[in-house]
């Protein structure tokens, strides 16, 4: 027998969701379990894709495999919460069109659902008078990319907005929001098993690979193909496979017989929390202008639903793919990372920005000392160390970051029926409704379902 579990029944956590009518656990007595596509990879693109899949193809047996007991564990789970609205990325390139699509069926589909969401906006501000032409370039960017209701605001309207915050002038984004991401993946996850599809947690995919022969006892031949097993020898059969893999997205395309790279390298953002009795000192998400010199976005205040607020993150090698402590290590992620070409160059060419990271993770008050540029009444005294994340950073052997979606099959009759996406990058949560419309017509375009 196969446990095929349920673990969306979270009444404690998220009531909103009214998740009772979901078992907990459901055990299907049969040797194999078959389906027509299989998804890996239980986080809010797997999860979203899996309900875009489901809805487009009703009359298909879907399932979700997950290794770990719950969904949404990792990226999805550690998440900053902001809806993005798509102003930072290149007009006409897909990472644009699918944030600001993305940020549409966002807020709907948290209305419909009765998601709990904020839509409170995002300042991002200039402090020093070099960075007004790039927060102009922005504000062009943003107007490219369709995103509503953006405006420049002098000094006076900064204050008006986020009263402790100073700044000589910022870009007003009021349609950016706040949402707990791992609910609403957990919400896609509730909704595919409702219309039928199954998820299998405690299911770590070890193997992929074509079967040689038909289960014994069943006379339906090879219709399912594909043999998907996992680290404690259970197997699942398909016809296609789907993965979603995140963090794993490059050693679940190696298992596969497809490239190692772009390789995926590991993150690690470590957050300030503000005590509880200094929250009132940010309103709304209030971000740096981007600096095109440095490979990441920077220090930033993010209100949270519950009403806590971050600052940060800053970003710094994990040694661990899901090492979300200073000291987390895993020996084979280390050498893996460290032995590839990609990071000995990204490395050298960011040296002085990475050892500033270094720092910044170490003492509280250097971080804290960034982040009084933006609000001087912010003391060191007044934060907290908070949660980390841990970031699936694709990196090509150039030392380039992967900006935008990479998608792979491999060859023979396994690579004809499988999709791995190698990368979805930043801001996947954002964007995940609109990916998976992406993902799913790319299966129906290679499979010809």
């Amino acid at each position: 027998s196969v446990c095929v579990k349920h673990p969306l029944a979270l009444r404690h956590f998220f009531p909103q969701l009214n998740l009772a009518s979901s078992p907990v656990t459901q055990t299907v007595s049969h040797p194999h379990l078959s389906f027509d596509v299989a998804i890996i990879g239980g986080g809010i693109v797997g999860l979203a894709s899996s309900r875009e899949l489901i809805l487009r193809h009703p009359n298909f047996t879907f399932t979700l495999l997950e290794k770990e007991k719950e969904l949404a564990l990792h990226q999805t789970g550690h998440n900053s919460g902001v809806i993005h609205s798509g102003i930072y990325y290149t007009p006409g390139s897909l990472k644009a069109q699918l944030c600001v699509r993305g940020a549409t069926l966002t807020y709907q589909y948290c209305q419909k659902k009765g998601v709990p969401y904020k839509r409170c906006g995002k300042l991002i501000v200039a402090v020093e008078r070099e960075e007004i032409p790039r927060l102009k370039a922005l504000y062009e960017r943003g107007q490219m990319n369709n995103v509503q209701d953006l405006r420049l605001i002098d000094a006076k309207a900064i204050r008006e907005k986020e009263p402790y915050c100073r700044g000589i002038m910022a870009l007003d984004s009021p349609n950016t929001g706040i949402v707990d991401w791992q609910l609403v993946a957990l919400t896609y996850g509730k909704e595919f098993q409702e219309v039928g599809g199954t998820v299998i947690t405690d299911f770590e995919a070890s193997d992929i690979k074509v079967a040689a022969e038909s289960p014994a006892g069943s006379a339906e031949g090879l219709k399912y193909p594909i043999i998907i097993k996992s680290s404690q020898g259970k197997e699942v059969r398909c016809r296609f496979v789907l993965t979603c893999g995140g963090l794993y997205s490059d050693r679940l395309s190696e298992i596969s017989g497809c490239s190692s790279e772009p390789r995926i390298v590991p993150f690690r953002g470590d957050y300030l929390v503000l005590k509880p009795e200094k929250n009132f000192l940010v309103r709304g998400n209030i971000y740096p202008v981007p600096n095109p010199q440095f490979p990441f976005l920077g220090f930033h205040f993010t209100p949270r639903m519950d009403g806590s607020v971050w600052l940060g993150p800053n970003a710094v090698l994990a040694f661990k793919r899901e090492g979300y402590k200073l000291f987390d290590f895993d020996t084979q992620d280390f050498i893996n990372a460290v032995s590839y070409r990609g990071l000995q160059r990204l490395v050298m060419k960011n040296i002085v920005y990475g050892m500033g990271e270094i720092y910044r993770g170490v003492f509280t008050s250097a971080q804290v000392k960034n982040l009084q540029k933006f609000i001087p009444e912010l003391n060191p005294s007044d934060v907290l160390r908070g949660p980390s994340g841990v970031r699936a950073q694709a990196l090509d052997a150039e030392g380039n970051l992967v900006d935008d979606f990479v998608f792979d099959g491999g060859k023979g009759e396994l690579g004809s029926r499988i999709l791995h996406v190698r990368n979805a990058p930043s801001p996947a949560a954002s964007s995940s409704l609109a990916i998976a419309e992406m993902i799913t017509d790319e299966l129906e375009k290679r499979f010809k379902l």
